[in-house]
Parts: C-alpha cells; structure tokens; sequence
C-alpha cells in the first residue's frame, strides 16, 4: 500500500508540474519573418509605447520601451515583418526580436567572435540574414532584415 500511494504522489507532482509549465507567461516568440500581430507581441514584451509610420512601400512600427531603447520593426504590405532596427541604452531581447532567425544569427556570431578577437562590431551577411549592430555600455544600435523579402523597390540603405 505504501508503495502505492508514492506512485499516486508522484504522478500528481508531474502532472502538476506539467500545468504549471504549461501556465507560465511564454515571451513573444515572433518578430522578424512573423506577421504584424508579433508588433503588438513585441509592444506588450517591452512594455513599450507604440507609433506607426506609413511609407511608400511598407509600415515602421516604433515600439520605444520605459527604459529608452526603441525598436523598429518594418513590415510589409504582405503584413510580414522583413527588418528591424534598434537603439538605446540596452539591447533588447534578441532571441523574442529575431524569433526564427535567432539561432542562425547566434551560430553566425559565435563563429565571428572566434575568428576575431576583441571587442567589434558584429557583421553578419547572409544570403538569408543580414545583422549588423555593435555600441557600448549605454549606447547600442543594430539592424537585422531577410533580404528576400525586402518589398520590391526597397532597398537595405532605407533601413535606418
């Protein structure tokens, strides 16, 4: 009987155990390549405040979070996200920003940081993914788009 009633304990202590995984907060996990709801994701992520800016051939959403660092996510007239710039003070959440695309830019970077010793910019360019940010403590900048799904006539230097 003893033997038992572990076993009964012990299935309840992983059922519970998967429920409350299961009913934690996950973060926003789209961004770059994820439609335009991952914005409003990304606003609420960031606790940021939101403006939208209409261009010729695609949408800056401009997500500036309580501590400074603003975030622009561009999206196209699909409603994709193809790009995305920052600034500020700190550096975002690059994993909920990337989403996709985070562990290509992670694996590029690790082997940038071992070809080359010391603190640089960091410059990945991809066929599927260009990333480009560097700065220091208190002043970070960078950009990240897919180069195929740059809207027809946009160019990467309008990326800004």
């Amino acid at each position: 009987m003893k033997t038992r009633s572990r076993i009964w304990v012990s299935q309840i202590s992983c059922m519970s155990v998967a429920l409350l995984i299961m009913a934690l907060p996950l973060p926003a996990l789209a961004a770059l390549g994820g439609d335009v709801s991952s914005v409003h994701e990304d606003q609420a992520q960031m606790k940021g405040t939101l403006k939208t800016t209409q261009a010729a051939a695609y949408t800056v959403h401009e997500i500036k979070a309580a501590a400074g660092t603003v975030v622009n996510e561009y999206v196209s007239p699909a409603g994709k996200v193809f790009a995305i710039t920052l600034h500020g003070q700190f550096i975002p959440n690059m994993q909920q920003l990337l989403g996709s695309y985070y562990q290509q830019f992670s694996d590029a970077a690790a082997a940038q940081r071992q070809a080359h010793v010391g603190r640089r910019a960091l410059n990945i360019q991809q066929p599927g993914l260009v990333v480009q940010n560097g700065g220091h403590m208190r002043s970070y900048f960078g950009k990240a788009y897919v180069p195929t799904m740059l809207p027809q006539g946009v160019t990467a230097d309008e990326i800004q």
